[in-house]
């Protein structure tokens, strides 16, 4: 089993007005095997923890500490961070014009094994992987996400995440866009990966309809940088039925996204 540790994470972007905080003491311990979810309202910092895990050059980390199996891990670059099993699914997928999807996958690939795949399985895995996720044959020629619909890009960034096999997986607001049939084909990608036990799940969303699909072990409420409240799957229904009216303090502000 491994582990990924986050103690009392402070976190801020800098601001023509200056250094803004936006995670303001996290503290979250995932295992592999189990599924997070992180729900709260817009600007709670939600994807600042993704971007900060996966080491997004804009976020400062001004205290607190994130390792993995005990690893240091602000002190690996991004590509490490990779290589030591942290996968980020984009809430906004880039497009890479001149990279195809075939290139990509397989250069990626190498870079986080050390050595490149056997072409024979590689070639079957991949057909194998965006047939179970819908993704037509003639997208490996295409280029990465270049005039892909929203969410043809989202099954692209699981079908990265079947192939690559991450120790934990942070999707951020991977829902987003998605009508229900993309949203159970990319659900069902997750849960493949997840139910050989060897991952680590930590889910971002605002809405509750993806955890209908991806249960949660443990919900976990972000608001105004903090983890406000803390359950299981149950603390999901409730915040489908009152909302988040209840956590937050008229007249209060948050920061970052």
């Amino acid at each position: 089993m491994s582990t990924l540790e986050i103690k009392d994470l402070h976190v801020s972007i800098n601001t023509e007005q200056g250094n803004v905080p936006i995670l303001k003491g996290v503290t979250l311990t995932i295992n592999t095997g189990e599924t997070h979810a992180i729900m709260g309202p817009n600007g709670s910092g939600k994807s600042t923890l993704a971007s900060t895990i996966a080491g997004h050059p804009r976020y400062i980390v001004d205290s607190g500490s994130i390792t993995l199996d005990g690893e240091d891990v602000l002190e690996m670059s991004v590509d490490e961070r990779a290589r030591a099993g942290l996968f980020l699914a984009m809430q906004y997928p880039v497009e890479v014009p001149g990279v195809t999807m075939t290139n990509f996958l397989r250069t990626a690939k190498t870079a986080l094994d050390g050595k490149a795949p056997s072409l024979r399985h590689w070639t079957k895995d991949v057909k194998e992987a965006m047939t179970q996720l819908r993704i037509d044959a003639d997208f490996a020629q295409r280029n990465v996400n270049e005039g892909f619909s929203g969410g043809e890009k989202k099954r692209v960034e699981i079908l990265q995440l079947e192939l690559f096999k991450p120790r934990f997986a942070i999707l951020d607001e991977t829902d987003s866009g998605l009508d229900v049939d993309a949203l159970k084909v990319v659900s069902e990608g997750v849960n493949r990966e997840h139910g050989k036990g060897n991952m680590g799940t930590l889910l971002i969303t605002h809405y509750t309809r993806i955890l209908r699909y991806i249960k949660p072990d443990f919900v976990h409420v972000f608001v105004d940088g903090r983890i406000a409240e803390e359950g299981g799957p149950e603390l999901a229904d409730r915040l489908e039925e009152e909302g988040y009216d209840r956590f937050l303090v008229p007249g209060s502000a948050t920061a970052g996204a």
